[in-house]
């Protein structure tokens, strides 16, 4: 199986709004464990996270810059890109823009399906961009 192209995938569903799309690649014990706030750490969770990034950002887009696997995990460095327009997360939209990176981890089952998921967010550098944490000085 091709982790690395499943992986893929799963931006490619999300970046074209099919969240259902998306859920078909996750196990249904599928286990997630980037905290998200008032979600369950569970597919039916992750895919309500999507659908509020895209209610929120809705032109939400996922480049994969770079997607590696080994054995049963795909690690992908990620650009997450998109404009706030709608409320998310209990802020409010800014109408502001946003260009972060991320790295994703995924673990797979023998069936290739994902079982885990792992993620890290520079999530500094989004509240900065979107106005609700002050940017510091140039490094």
């Amino acid at each position: 199986m091709d982790h690395a192209a499943t992986a893929r995938r799963l931006y490619d569903r999300i970046n074209a709004g099919d969240i259902s799309g998306f859920g078909e690649h996750l196990a249904d014990d599928f286990v997630e464990h980037e905290v998200m706030p008032g979600l369950a750490p569970t597919k039916a969770g992750v895919q309500d996270f999507f659908r509020m990034q895209l209610a929120a950002f809705p032109d939400l887009h996922f480049t994969a810059e770079d997607v590696l696997a080994s054995g049963e995990k795909a690690v992908a460095r990620v650009r997450y890109t998109g404009t706030n327009t709608g409320a998310f997360m209990g802020m409010p939209a800014t109408g502001k823009s946003v260009d972060v990176q991320l790295i994703d981890i995924f673990a797979f089952g023998d069936d290739g399906l994902v079982r885990e998921h792992w993620g890290v967010l520079d999530l500094m550098a989004m509240m900065q961009q979107l106005g609700f944490v002050p940017a510091g000085p140039p490094a």
